[in-house]
């Protein structure tokens, strides 16, 4: 410090000059500011390595923590894909959490008050159809559904009897997200009515008449699935499948024998059932075009051939057109075409045919916030059927369904026959109780 001061006089002071002291401690003063900011530089930067050493240290740890993460993750798909595998391969355990997790209860049931032109009113029908859901793995499901009805047995004796029917049962197999195997007693889509319209679903107490034309249900085995259009919500859907089909209730071609309901097993006389020689093959297709929410439009096409008597000489064969609509929340029309025909001993070549459409507007839509009001819906029907051997059907239907609650309803209609059969020709009034589970 002595020589920097001495060095700065020397140089500043001309040779001689006398420096006084007020000049001299100014200038030391100037020096000492100097070597004090020097330091805390010099401090500054000791400082800054410190926190670049530990920034470091943070980073080479928080690295090593990412790739212990990174390699937990690892380890974790790997277990899961393991375990899938496993699980796939071995069956699920049966305890009670598990089947109660995977097995449900669904279905309806319901009561009917009838009263036919002519004749006494009656309550006519209790019906109880329980399905049994179960969920077997991640791709096997089983579904059985029964009917246990009540009915009447006079005149022929007293009292009532009460008949079990299984509508369906069968075992889905889910292939992929567009393909699912199904094998067992299944409802046909042969339109969409048996699959999504009957029971409590139905609007009216009744079904159409021309659902007489074709089987709702058969044994066998099918393929079907849907497949996305683009990302609009647009699908192709598709069901092609192979069933017993139609048959002879008594082994003879003539067309009183024709049986729609098909048969399995072993007949009466303990004789295989089948009573034609193949099974019959049948398809669905079908476009499922939305709009927007609560707007869309659904067109099918579906068919169904196959022998039907036992000498294999008479083909049984259907085809459908059906279609729905819904306009908003609030409407909805939808109906089928049916074309069928068959092969007889007796009356030759027969071409059963009809065809039905129904409408429902419910009145919420009309914004009117009245209780009794915002809870109906008005629904119509009309449907005509011909038996191809000289008998045409029609029938007006006009009715209401009234929602006690989402699932429960009361529904009721009236129905105008008209039928070149004297005996058919005979209005009624159903009411119906309905709910669904």
């Amino acid at each position: 410090m002595v020589g920097l001061l001495a060095a700065v006089c020397l140089s500043a002071c001309p040779a001689g000059a006398q420096v006084s002291n007020d000049d001299f401690n100014a200038l030391k003063k100037t020096v000492e500011q100097l070597v004090d900011k020097v330091q805390k530089l010099e401090q500054t930067h000791v400082s800054d390595a410190q926190t670049h050493q530990q920034d470091m240290a943070q980073i080479q740890q928080l690295q090593l923590k990412l790739e212990q993460t990174q390699q937990a993750a690892r380890n974790a798909e790997s277990q899961g894909a393991t375990a899938a595998q496993s699980q796939q391969l071995a069956r699920m355990p049966l305890d009670e959490t598990t089947v109660n997790h995977n097995f449900m209860i669904l279905g309806d049931a319901e009561f009917q008050y009838a009263k036919t032109s002519g004749q006494h009113g009656a309550f006519l029908l209790a019906d109880f159809a329980p399905i049994f859901l179960y969920r077997a793995g991640s791709n096997i499901l089983f579904e059985a559904g029964f009917d246990f009805t009540m009915q009447n047995v006079a005149p022929a004796g007293s009292g009532y009897n009460t008949a079990i029917n299984l509508s369906f049962a069968q075992l889905d197999y889910v292939i992929n997200d567009y393909a699912t195997f199904v094998a067992g007693n299944m409802l046909l889509p042969l339109g969409t009515y048996s699959e999504r319209t009957a029971g409590w679903l139905n609007k009216f107490p009744d079904d159409p008449l021309a659902r007489d034309l074709v089987p709702g249900s058969g044994v066998g085995v099918q393929l079907r699935g849907a497949v996305p259009l683009g990302e609009s919500g647009k699908l192709f859907n598709y069901a092609v499948f192979g069933v017993n089909g139609p048959s002879s209730a008594d082994g003879t071609g003539k067309a009183g024998s024709l049986d729609l309901g098909g048969n399995v097993g072993l007949r009466s006389d303990n004789a295989v059932a089948n009573l034609h020689g193949r099974p019959v093959g049948g398809a669905r297709f079908s476009l499922f075009l939305p709009f927007k929410p609560h707007y869309d439009l659904e067109v099918g096409l579906s068919g169904q051939s196959g022998q039907w008597d036992d000498a294999g000489q008479h083909l049984w064969s259907a085809g459908l057109l059906d279609m729905s609509l819904h306009l908003g929340p609030n409407f909805e029309v939808k109906g089928e075409y049916v074309k069928s025909r068959y092969g007889s001993d007796d009356f030759g070549l027969i071409h059963p045919q009809g065809w039905w459409v129904q409408a429902g507007y419910k009145l919420a839509g009309l914004n009117l916030e009245w209780p009794v009001i915002n809870n109906l819906e008005l629904v119509g029907r009309y449907d005509s059927v011909r038996d191809g051997l000289g008998t045409r059907t029609r029938r007006a239907s006009v009715g209401y369904v009234y929602y006690l609650s989402n699932t429960l309803l009361f529904e009721g209609d009236y129905e105008f026959v008209h039928s070149s059969d004297v005996t058919q020709s005979a209005n009624q009034l159903i009411l119906q109780l309905s709910y669904g589970f």
